[in-house]
């Protein structure tokens, strides 16, 4: 589910609605405006596009500013110059921690505490990676470092790291126009092109995390009495075909150290129509044809199932554009995008299954947000789970492309 930033901008979300709406022509050339504000809304959990507009007009100006103290020591850290506003939360904790803006004499840059970040590789190698995607062409928001060269600085005890703030769009969301996949395969391109090595493949998109069966998982999820109950039990079919796809042995020597999350939630549109990839923070190994699929799939299947052919046909091309050559991609190709997936509905439902908890035992105001948003979540999680036979789908709508 897409989640709206601590002050929403109505205009914002207008264009991302277009943007959709340029996707959702792809495959449907009688899709109106109003089809892809409806499909947008629902995206970010809402009902109708009028549920949207009325969430944003309750949280415009609800961001929270951090203390001064706080904003002075990262800047001095970081060597940024003098604060010169508040610092302001953009966003929600997410799989990082917070990020925040903070504006000095020299500039606004995109500051991130990361306690709750989970790193494959450590920062100074994904560092490398990016400061290398960016000589090659790859646009995105320069990594900092501290004067003594830290990518990750800590300050009373919470860890931080910051980027120079470029300014975009809003992320895209699928099922995104041709237009833009085409760019998206050719930045993937470049990415693996690079060559860096790696040691393993990440753990994310390897294998599932737990043992347990979905099965399973649902009756514990039907004991807790939660309301989201019966889209858990519909999901647990699909979970298990996902899940048949991490059977196989892995040879971790074909992996590339790689963006490992390429989806639309990180990459933004400039103005001029470029693409700017964020979230590099959990770069790992993957072998390329693992990646292509995940992208593949996060790009061009929406969250009603569909596949955009014309979408996913560009995607490739511009990967083929670039590169010596297109992976080699079948159904086994598809298994890094299934375990990650597996895993983020097992981490999405342990986190629901948390804030239920909380809000029965301590029913405070924050509790009780936190039961809903995460319930809100994983509802739409498990009632928009791709299904495997769209895999299909996109291997023969690429095939003459490679």
């Amino acid at each position: 589910m897409k989640i709206l930033p601590d002050s929403p901008n109505l205009d914002h979300l207008r264009r991302q609605a277009k943007d959709l709406l340029a996707g959702l022509r792809d495959g449907e050339p009688t899709a109106s405006l109003a089809d892809a504000q409806a499909a947008l809304a629902q995206q970010y959990g809402f009902r109708t596009w009028p549920d949207l507009k009325a969430e944003v007009e309750h949280r415009r100006g609800s961001e929270e500013v951090a203390p001064s103290s706080l904003a002075a020591a990262l800047a001095e850290r970081y060597d940024l110059g003098t604060v010169t506003a508040p610092m302001r939360s953009v966003q929600r904790s997410d799989d990082l921690g917070r990020r925040w803006a903070l504006d000095t004499d020299r500039g606004r840059w995109s500051v991130s505490s990361v306690e709750s970040w989970w790193p494959i590789v450590d920062a100074d190698r994904d560092v490398e990676l990016q400061e290398a995607a960016a000589a090659a062409g790859v646009q995105l928001p320069l990594p900092m470092r501290g004067p003594a060269g830290a990518v990750v600085e800590e300050i009373d005890g919470v860890p931080w790291r910051v980027t120079r703030w470029r300014h975009s769009g809003a992320p895209l969301g699928a099922p995104v126009a041709a237009r833009f996949t085409s760019k998206v395969g050719a930045i993937l391109a470049t990415i693996h092109g690079l060559g860096f090595e790696v040691d393993r493949i990440s753990p994310w998109h390897a294998a599932r995390f737990s043992d347990e069966p979905w099965a399973q998982v649902a009756v514990r999820v039907r004991a807790a009495g939660v309301p989201w109950a019966d889209a858990f039990n519909a999901a647990t079919q699909e979970l298990e075909h996902l899940a048949d796809l991490g059977s196989a042995p892995v040879d971790p020597s074909t992996a590339v150290l790689t963006h490992n999350s390429l989806g639309p939630a990180k990459v933004r549109r400039e103005h001029g129509g470029g693409l700017v990839v964020v979230g590099w923070e959990h770069a790992g190994g993957q072998p390329p044809a693992w990646e292509l699929a995940d992208v593949l799939a996060t790009w061009t299947i929406d969250p009603s199932g569909a596949v955009n052919v014309t979408g996913a046909r560009a995607l490739v091309e511009g990967y083929a554009a670039v590169a010596d050559g297109v992976p080699r991609l079948d159904e086994a190709a598809f298994r890094g995008f299934a375990m990650s997936m597996c895993n983020y509905v097992a981490g999405q439902v342990d986190a629901a299954l948390d804030a239920d908890r909380a809000a029965t035992t301590t029913p405070g105001r924050g509790e009780v947000a936190e039961r809903d948003f995460t319930a809100r979540s994983v509802t739409h999680l498990l009632t928009h789970l791709p299904r495997r036979s769209a895999f299909a789908q996109l291997l023969e709508a690429t095939t003459l492309v490679r």
